[in-house]
């Protein structure tokens, strides 16, 4: 691997691995409305959110983190809007106070906020209007969940940044499972052990969080109940307890990735809980991440960070690579890994965020850890059966083609149930 492709690696995984609190759905909304109301200089006195239906999708059935309990496309806003720092970005609402959380209940109760429908736009696009007095502006953020792509105020347009810039945020069209494996082989540990460990102690925290008490449905006790022993049970446990408090308002933070607190936590646990279990080094449980982040992300580049195919899906496939990547697999064993788990758990649907998020990702670890038993018996999915391919990447596009255009309708109509067309 040459100097560009490994900084264009390392750019990738800083890109994505960003720490986010809560839903990242919600969370871009209140960063939205917090730049609106430093660009408008004062407390909107209305405001317009108009979102794509994914965003309203993963920001229905979703606690808002600081909000006590409070739901919706509205309240995100109005939260981001009084009490948010835009300079956090995806932290924007971590220094909320008791008073704000009841001033956006009152705020709420007098329509302040309206959400909208955004047609025709793509999959995560946000645009804000807000007033006061004869002031007006307009914030626009789109393609990830951090990236503010336009400002306007009273007419005048402030920036117009339509595209992430490729070398700040990397090239995934470059990424492959062979150049992956060589990467994580390869890297100087100085080069990515920060942003490692930070995402093993944010999300192994928000994990102990949703095992020590009760958050939505209770994914992760409940499985850790029933065999609390068993290190397979203990990995999927410890990733789906994660979403259980990440889903139900818990306020600690995330490494995210793909845009996701949920796969990002997804990504995690497994490993972790299989490093520990087996005693691998420091050293080797850092490259295990830097695998597994890389081909979460590489599967979800033929996806999108939202449709209607479930992200838990390829990071729990990713997740299974980065145990078996702990357990000394090569090539085949990795690429079989992931066709096991694609070929099982492929097409579950995301009908937003929420309590039952946390059930799809042990479905997904439990098919990942299932896929990688398999392939180390030298089992695996028939090639050419359905959407399995002998070739790992063509695989990996075919699912991807089903996420993205597949299932464009599915989204649609999961949408139309949702909000009761």
């Amino acid at each position: 691997m040459n100097k560009q492709e490994y900084d264009n690696y390392l750019n990738i995984l800083r890109g994505e691995l960003i720490p986010a609190m809560g839903c990242t759905e919600p969370i871009a909304i209140a960063y939205a409305a917090a730049k609106a109301r430093q660009l408008l200089g004062a407390m909107p006195e209305r405001m317009v959110a108009r979102c794509s239906g994914n965003i309203i999708k993963n920001v229905k059935g979703v606690n808002v983190p600081n909000a006590g309990g409070q739901k919706g496309v509205e309240v995100a806003a109005i939260l981001g809007a009084l009490a948010g720092d835009p300079e956090l970005e995806l932290q924007v609402i971590s220094k909320v106070t008791p008073e704000a959380v009841e001033q956006v209940r009152r705020l709420n109760a007098q329509k302040l906020c309206t959400c909208e429908l955004q047609e025709g736009v793509e999959n995560l696009f946000i645009r804000i209007e807000a007033a006061a007095g004869t002031d007006r502006v307009l914030v626009e953020l789109k393609t990830r969940h951090n990236h503010i792509s336009y400002l306007e105020k009273n007419g005048q347009v402030l920036l117009d940044a339509d595209d992430i810039q490729t070398a700040e945020c990397g090239d995934k069209s470059q990424l492959n499972i062979r150049d992956i494996i060589a990467f994580a082989d390869a890297v100087a540990l100085s080069d990515v052990e920060e942003l490692i460990d930070l995402q093993i102690q944010y999300n192994n925290a928000i994990s102990a969080e949703g095992l020590q008490r009760e958050y939505g449905a209770c994914v992760g006790k409940t499985l850790l109940e029933l065999s609390p022993e068993d290190l397979r049970t203990q990995a999927i446990a410890r990733a789906a307890a994660g979403s259980d408090a990440r889903m139900n308002g818990c306020a600690l933070p995330v490494v995210i990735n793909s845009g996701s607190g949920n796969q990002g936590i997804t990504c995690t646990l497994p490993v972790v809980t299989y490093a520990q279990a087996w005693n691998a080094s420091r050293e080797k449980l850092i490259r295990a991440m830097v695998l597994t982040n890389l081909i979460a992300i590489h599967q979800k580049r033929y996806i999108g960070n939202l449709s209607a195919y479930c992200g838990a899906v390829s990071a729990g496939a990713a997740a299974a690579c980065g145990v078996a990547y702990l357990g000394g697999a090569d090539y085949d064993l990795i690429g079989r890994t992931i066709i096991n788990t694609l070929g099982n758990t492929g097409g579950i649907v995301c009908d937003g965020a929420k309590a039952s998020c946390a059930a799809k990702i042990a479905s997904a670890v439990n098919a990942g850890l299932l896929g990688y038993e398999m392939a180390k018996r030298g089992r695996v999915f028939s090639y050419g059966e359905g959407l399995v391919e002998r070739d790992y990447e063509q695989t990996i596009r075919n699912f991807g083609r089903v996420g993205k255009v597949g299932m464009a309708v599915t989204d649609v109509e999961i949408l139309n149930i949702m909000i009761g067309q």
